[in-house]
């Protein structure tokens, strides 16, 4: 599932939008269709449905729709910005006990 990394904080509207990324301090600014894109791809559909959704809103073939909303996952996750990874469970640390020998 395509997801925004830990530590990258999205301003998303219909008019537009950003992503600050804790990591680097840069914002990273949306056009109004990529906005949209992400907004969807957050709701929790799968890419191929928040391409048809990205069509129906915007009248476009699901073809180039299906073009769009890739171009805006592929960019934002080769900025850092994403990911299209399952979310892992935190590590646990293990504890170990150190004995030294002599």
């Amino acid at each position: 599932m395509w997801q925004l990394r830990d530590g990258a904080h999205p301003v998303l509207t219909d008019e537009g939008g950003a992503i600050l990324s804790e990591h680097t301090g840069r914002w990273s600014y949306l056009t109004p269709t990529a906005s949209v894109a992400v907004m969807l791809l957050l709701a929790g559909s799968t890419p191929a449905q928040a391409a048809d959704r990205f069509a129906t809103r915007y009248g476009i073939p699901a073809e180039q729709a299906a073009i769009d909303v890739r171009n805006v996952a592929e960019t934002l996750t080769v900025q850092g910005l994403a990911h299209d990874e399952p979310t892992l469970a935190p590590a646990t640390r293990s504890h170990r006990r150190w004995r030294w020998t002599r």
